[in-house]
């Protein structure tokens, strides 16, 4: 895709802090961090979300993530690390290359992740089922 912007990371057309990089994916520093060493997975492979990658990459992503999460949770001496991504505009996708965000945690960071609700019981059961009919 010759207008995103991680494909041009990736051919090396607009510089990037990589910290890893195999045949299949490509680690770089977030450039708009949440917290310091705020770091971004990606294939290598164009796809646009979770819905459009191949299982093969998908696979790749999630290995390289885990190596990569190990790297930022001792060598900056984090106290945790979430690992999330965003798939579509309304779940806040801004780059339309599936990326895997690793953001290392500290205590009393003031990073807040997600408000919570409750499911009313009868709810909760068709939300599974729904689910679990689409699987």
């Amino acid at each position: 895709m010759t207008d995103c912007i991680f494909c041009k990371i990736i051919k090396s057309e607009i510089p990037s802090s990589k910290v890893y990089e195999d045949e299949h994916t490509l680690a770089f520093l977030d450039i708009n961090p949440v917290t310091k060493g705020h770091t971004l997975v990606i294939p290598k492979q164009h796809c646009t979300d979770i819905f459009d990658m191949k299982e093969e990459d998908a696979k790749a992503v999630m290995a390289t993530a885990k190596k990569v999460a190990s790297a930022v949770f001792h060598g900056l001496n984090a106290s945790g690390v979430n690992l999330l991504n965003s798939n579509k505009k309304a779940a806040g996708q801004e780059v339309f290359h599936y990326h895997m965000h690793i953001i290392p945690r500290y205590e009393n960071d003031g990073v807040r992740m997600f408000p919570h609700e409750k499911y009313k019981e009868t709810d909760f059961k068709m939300t599974a089922e729904r689910i679990k009919s689409n699987l």
